[in-house]
C-alpha cells in the first residue's frame, strides 16, 4: 500500500502543479485585463468579456505548448534512459504520458469554449457600440480613427455584421478553423472510434498541423486592442475619458486616444515543442529504412534485420506499410530479445490496416512489400529486471512484450549471466481460443527445458488461462487429465479453463516472497488493469520492509 500511495501522490502532485499553473495564468491575466488602464476604453465596449477572452487565450497557449510533449516518444525514451538510476516512482510517471496528453486536450477544449463564447459576446458588443448613437463613451471611441490605423473597434460601419468579421478577418477565420480542427480531433479520440475506426482517429489527429498553423496566425491581425503607451502619456483615461463625451471640450481639452493591437504571442509558446516534434518526424523518416522477411505462423511474424538498431526488452516500434497506406503508423511491441541478431513483431488481424498487411504478405509475391519502422521506444516493461520478483500478465496478443522478456531470460541463462537481479517470474497468459497459444508454445517449452537443465526449474512459473472454449475441448482435457503434458498446449503446466482469481494469485505471491519488491506488468485491456491495480494496492504491506507490489502497464 505504501508504494501505491507514493505513486499516486506523485501523479497527483504533477496534475496539481499543472492545474495550479492554469489557475494562476487565468486568474493573473483576468485581473490584469480587467483592471489595466491601457484597456480602459476597450472595457467600456466589451465589459468583462475582454478579460474572459484574454485569460483563456493565455491558458490555451500554455496547454498548446504541452500537448505535443507527451507524444514525443524519442524524448520519453531519452528521459527513461536518463532516469534509469532515479527512483522507480519518478520513472513510472513517464508511463502516464498518454493520460496527461488527454488531460491537456480536455483543458484545451474547455478554454477553447470559454475563448470562443467570450469573443462571440465581444463581436456583438463591438457591433452594438458602432451602431449606437446615444453619445456614450463606448459609442464615441468606436468611431475614432476609422480611416487610419489607430482605431479601437474593428467594425467600422453600420453595415458590417459580426458574422462578416468572424468569417473574413484573419483572427475570425483562423479561430473558426482551429476550433473545428480541435472538435474533430477530440471527438475522434473516443475509445469507440479508436478501437473500431482507427483510420478515422489517425487521419483526423493529423489536423494538429492545421491547429498549430492557425494558432500562430490567429493573433497577427490584432482585432482586440488597447491604448498605446505614447497615447497613455498624452491622454490618460483617468484624465481625459470624461472629455470624450463632452461635445464642447472633446477636441481641445485632451488629445484623442490612439490604439494599437496586442502583439501575437502564441508562436513564442509553441515554437520549441513544434520544432521538437518536427525533429521526431524527421528522425522517423531517417530510421524507417528496413527490409523484412516473413516467418510463417498463424499470427504473422515479421523478422527484420538490425541496421544500427539497439533495443531493450519490452520496447515497441511504429510500423508503416506504404503499400497499404503512406501515412498510417501503428505501434507493435518487439517480440525479439536484445541478444538476437534481428528484431521481430507479431501482427494479428485487429482492423482494416492489419488485415491488409497480412493479406499482402500472404500473396506470395516474388518481391516482399516494403516495411518502414520508427523506434524503438521505451515502456514500463523495460524495468522488469529491476525487480526481484516479476508478475507478467498478457491478454491475447498482449503477450508480445513478455515474449521479448522471456527470450532474453533464456539467453541470460544460456550465458550464465550473474548480474541478473530477478530471482522469480510468474507469467499469466489469458486467451479466448486455443489457436492463440500456438506460436508461443515453442518458446515456453524451450524455457522449461533450459531451466530444468540449469537446475532452476522453479525460476519461471507460468499459468495459461483459456477464457473461451466449447464442450469438446473441456471433455478432452478431462479425459486426458492424467497425461503428463497438457492436451491444449503440449506443455507440462495444464491449461486452466476460466479466468484467474487475482486475490488468490497475489496472496500466494505475497506469502512466497514476504520481503520482496514485486513488479506487476500488464499488456491488456483497461478492465484487467483496474483489477490488477486494485490487487497491488490490497496486497502491498504498510511496512515498507515487507512485500510491495508495483503496477506497470503498457501504454502506446
Amino acid at each position: 500500500m505504501g508504494n501505491w500511495l507514493v505513486n499516486h501522490w506523485f501523479s497527483a502532485a504533477v496534475i496539481a502543479v499543472w492545474l495550479g499553473i492554469n489557475v494562476f495564468l487565468f486568474t493573473y491575466y483576468f485581473v490584469y485585463f480587467n483592471h489595466d488602464e491601457r484597456y480602459f476604453y476597450t472595457r467600456e465596449i466589451l465589459g468583462s468579456a475582454l478579460a474572459w477572452a484574454r485569460a483563456s487565450a493565455k491558458c490555451l497557449n500554455f496547454n498548446s505548448m504541452l500537448i505535443l510533449l507527451p507524444v514525443c516518444r524519442n524524448l520519453l525514451s531519452f528521459l527513461r534512459g536518463t532516469c534509469s538510476c532515479c527512483r522507480r516512482t519518478l520513472r513510472k510517471q513517464l508511463d502516464h504520458n498518454l493520460t496527461f496528453h488527454k488531460l491537456v486536450a480536455y483543458m484545451l477544449a474547455l478554454f477553447t469554449a470559454v475563448h470562443t463564447i467570450a469573443h462571440l459576446f465581444n463581436l456583438e458588443r463591438y457591433n452594438q457600440s458602432q451602431q449606437a448613437t446615444d453619445g456614450s463613451l463606448a459609442a464615441v471611441v468606436s468611431k475614432l480613427h476609422l480611416q487610419g490605423s489607430k482605431w479601437l473597434n474593428p467594425i467600422h460601419s453600420n453595415s458590417t455584421t459580426p458574422e462578416y468579421v468572424a468569417f473574413t478577418t484573419i483572427p475570425g477565420l483562423t479561430g473558426v478553423i482551429i476550433t473545428l480542427a480541435l472538435i474533430l480531433m477530440v471527438t475522434s479520440s473516443t475509445e469507440f472510434i479508436r478501437r473500431n475506426y482507427f483510420e478515422v482517429f489517425w487521419y483526423t489527429h493529423h489536423l494538429f498541423i492545421i491547429y498549430f498553423a492557425g494558432l500562430v496566425i490567429h493573433g497577427i491581425a490584432g482585432l482586440v486592442r488597447g491604448q498605446t503607451v505614447e497615447s497613455m502619456e498624452e491622454a490618460h483615461p483617468r484624465r481625459c475619458a470624461q472629455y470624450l463625451t463632452d461635445k464642447d471640450c472633446r477636441h481641445h481639452c485632451c488629445k484623442e486616444p490612439e490604439f494599437g493591437s496586442i502583439p501575437a504571442e502564441s508562436w513564442k509558446w509553441v515554437l520549441a515543442p513544434v520544432l521538437l516534434y518536427i525533429f521526431e518526424r524527421i528522425l522517423r523518416v531517417w530510421r524507417s529504412q528496413q527490409k523484412v522477411v516473413m516467418h510463417p505462423s498463424r499470427v504473422l511474424e515479421l523478422q527484420m534485420q538490425k541496421k544500427g538498431f539497439h533495443m531493450e526488452v519490452g520496447q515497441y516500434i511504429f510500423v508503416n506499410c506504404p503499400a497499404v497506406s503512406l501515412l498510417e503508423w501503428h505501434p507493435f511491441t518487439l517480440t525479439s530479445a536484445p541478444e538476437e541478431d534481428f528484431f521481430s513483431i507479431h501482427i494479428r488481424v485487429a482492423g482494416d490496416w492489419t488485415e491488409s498487411v497480412i493479406n499482402i504478405f500472404q500473396q506470395q509475391n516474388p518481391e516482399m512489400p516494403r516495411i518502414e519502422v520508427d523506434g524503438p521506444f521505451g515502456t514500463a516493461s523495460e524495468d522488469v529486471f529491476q525487480y526481484e520478483v516479476a508478475m507478467l500478465v498478457g491478454a491475447g496478443i498482449g503477450v508480445t512484450p513478455f515474449a521479448s522478456i522471456l527470450k532474453s531470460i533464456w539467453y541470460k541463462f544460456q550465458q550464465a549471466d550473474q548480474a541478473l537481479k530477478t530471482k522469480k517470474i510468474y507469467f499469466y497468459w489469458l486467451c479466448r481460443d486455443t489457436g492463440a497459444f500456438a506460436w508461443f508454445n515453442d518458446l515456453l517449452a524451450s524455457l522449461e527445458q533450459k531451466m530444468a537443465e540449469s537446475g532452476k526449474a522453479d525460476f519461471l512459473t507460468y499459468r495459461l488461462f483459456l477464457t473461451g472454449w466449447d464442450t469438446s475441448i473441456a471433455n478432452n482435457a478431462a479425459l486426458n487429465f492424467d497425461i503428463a503434458t497438457d492436451t491444449v498446449t503440449g506443455l507440462r503446466h495444464k491449461t486452466i479453463f476460466g479466468r484467474p482469481m487475482w486475490n488468490t494469485e497475489f496472496a500466494a505471491v505475497a506469502t512466497a516472497h514476504p520481503r520482496s519488491v514485486v513488479g506487476v506488468f500488464l499488456c491488456g485491456p483497461e478492465a484487467l488493469a483496474k483489477s490488477l491495480q486494485k490487487s497491488c494496492h490490497q496486497h502491498s504491506s504498510l511496512d515498507p520492509r515487507k512485500v510491495q507490489f508495483y503496477f506497470n502497464k503498457e501504454n502506446f
